[in-house]
């Protein structure tokens, strides 16, 4: 089976030359299989956030290569690879337009990576579409899918988010601490609807986490960053096995540190 995604010794430095100068990711060597639901977890300033940033091109790499589905985006700015990823961040606002209704995000969503014209038609098709879509959140929504989505919840708007970002399938789905915002209960309503929908869409995904136990329990491959780099990769098996105490002995081991991010060890 072919790479979905292919980094190649990445590196990304922030105010090069200056007094402020700071090298996140050290030479960051990864490849992700169709398919593989990753999580991702490291301490502050570990290079989490960064590293999907050069994966979006949001940032551009300083050397190395990246592909998805085996096209190189090393050098594509963000909008060049929206046909690609789709994209959930942690604060459930920046993935709806707020004085838009239910139904015209998710036109919006339906077109992502195509040229957009002065106005987007819905068919009734499409609204019937978007209501059986909405229908399988059980969020109680689907006979209001003309409301503003400014006026729901943070939980319901995250879990339309998380649709919007996967109702046209991406190549590669990225999670950046989708959940951090929520209340408990809310987060893990949130986290189940992603491992379904990444389950029944087969989406290769990227969830990046500040929570241990959330990065054990979901996906089937696990990989920590410190310093910049990799330093736990854990996978199949191996991966389903491991405990808490098994991925703070590999961190110690593997970076020679321990962990001091507190957030990391409470979850």
């Amino acid at each position: 089976m072919p790479g979905c995604l292919k980094i190649k010794d990445i590196h990304v430095t922030f105010f090069e030359g200056t007094i402020n100068e700071n090298h996140v990711l050290k030479g960051v060597n990864f490849e992700a299989e169709v398919g593989d639901f990753i999580t991702v977890i490291g301490g502050n300033g570990a290079g989490k956030s960064t590293l999907l940033n050069t994966i979006a091109g949001v940032s551009l790499a300083d050397e190395g290569s990246i592909a998805i589905d085996e096209v190189d985006v090393t050098r594509k700015a963000e909008h060049k690879r929206a046909r690609l990823i789709g994209r959930v961040f942690q604060d459930p606002r920046m993935g709806t337009a707020t004085r838009m209704t239910i139904e015209e995000n998710l036109a919006i969503a339906m077109k992502r990576g195509q040229k957009r014209g002065l106005r987007f038609g819905q068919s009734a098709k499409d609204r019937e579409f978007f209501k059986e879509q909405i229908k399988q959140l059980d969020l109680g929504l689907e006979d209001r899918m003309t409301m503003d989505i400014g006026l729901l919840s943070g939980g319901q708007r995250q879990a339309i988010t998380l649709l919007m970002a996967t109702i046209v399938a991406p190549k590669l789905l990225l999670l950046d601490e989708h959940t951090a915002a929520l209340d408990p209960k809310t987060a893990e309503q949130v986290l189940m609807l992603t491992q379904k929908l990444v389950a029944e869409k087969k989406l290769t995904t990227f969830m990046v986490t500040h929570n241990m136990q959330d990065a054990l329990r979901y996906g089937n491959r696990l990989i920590m960053l410190h310093n910049g780099r990799i330093v736990v990769d854990l996978k199949g098996e191996e991966k389903e096995k491991a405990t808490m105490e098994d991925l703070l002995q590999l961190f110690k081991q593997n970076s020679q540190s321990e962990i001091g991010d507190d957030a990391l060890l409470l979850g």
